[in-house]
């Protein structure tokens, strides 16, 4: 694989390896204190977090891992179950292996719709929910607005889901709507978009990893854990939005955070990545709810 696939920005912290039942998971890790353990979504690595890391490891222990949704560098093993209950059971599985407890979860975009099967069926190891510009109760999985529906329909067939990806290899493709155009308000930067497309690109045991998790993606699954959570409330939860969301609808944020009985907070200028577009807003608001909570 390429230098630019296997890139992390330095301010994740060092980079481990950790073995789990259903295969390895490499992540990052940086500073000290209460865990903060991060949940991007389908087709970016840690590298989604790079700016929001420097401006909260002064005070928790932020853990970045790379799940296997496309954009990883260490294939997972042919039999691994990467459906919604699959990646919610490694997540839970990496949670145990560093025995970490009182985890703050913060998933964004699909990372926050796994984020909330482990809140609603491991949230042993949790103390807290952050769901930052991600699938509610009302949202299609994929997400229909920006077209997603295509990623889960090329997955039906090897052939039709590498020929989806092919138009990546061209840097003004990464600002379609149905890319990255309507997660990011402004382009992100080259290193980091090489090290998010050159995997499905150029490796098909990644390519495989990437299918088998956006083929099983269902409003089913987001759908059932987000009713678990409006009857139990097990964790105090954030809702931290886009305040420019394309994708998802802060409308629906609202309302699923009357539900939850959870904070809302919008980051404004920003689309669903806000840790992307908007770092030190996105900081902000965690150190906020943060101290709230553990107060």
């Amino acid at each position: 694989m390429t230098g630019h696939a296997r890139w992390r920005d330095p301010r994740l912290g060092r980079t481990d390896e950790v073995r789990l039942d259903a295969g390895r998971v490499r992540y990052h890790e940086a500073g000290d204190g209460p865990a903060l353990v991060f949940v991007h979504g389908y087709l970016v690595n840690a590298n989604i977090w790079r700016k929001l890391v420097p401006l909260l490891s002064e005070q928790y222990r932020c853990i970045t891992p790379d799940w296997p949704l496309g954009s990883h560098v260490v294939p997972m093993p042919s039999e691994a179950d990467l459906s919604p209950t699959g990646i919610a059971r490694l997540i839970a599985g990496f949670l145990e292996a560093l025995d970490l407890r009182d985890v703050t979860l913060v998933g964004n975009d699909s990372g926050g719709a796994y984020s909330q099967l482990v809140a609603a069926r491991h949230a042993r190891r949790l103390s807290g929910l952050v769901l930052n510009s991600c699938e509610t109760p009302w949202c299609s999985w994929p997400p229909n607005p920006g077209g997603f529906g295509i990623l889960k329909a090329a997955a039906r067939h090897p052939v039709s889901h590498r020929a989806l990806y092919q138009a990546l290899r061209w840097e003004r493709a990464w600002r379609w709507r149905n890319t990255y155009g309507w997660l990011a308000k402004y382009p992100i930067d080259v290193d980091a978009m090489r090290s998010y497309v050159r995997p499905v690109i150029t490796r098909r045991d990644i390519r495989l990893d990437g299918r088998k998790a956006i083929s099983t993606v269902s409003a089913r699954y987001s759908r059932h854990a987000a009713e678990q959570l409006r009857q139990s409330r097990p964790l105090p939860v954030l809702c931290m939005w886009g305040a420019e969301d394309r994708v998802f609808a802060l409308d629906d944020a609202r309302r699923y955070a009357t539900e939850l009985g959870a904070r809302l907070r919008t980051i404004d200028d920003s689309y669903t990545y806000t840790a992307e577009d908007q770092p030190g807003r996105t900081a902000d608001v965690l150190h906020e709810w943060l101290d709230e909570k553990d107060t």
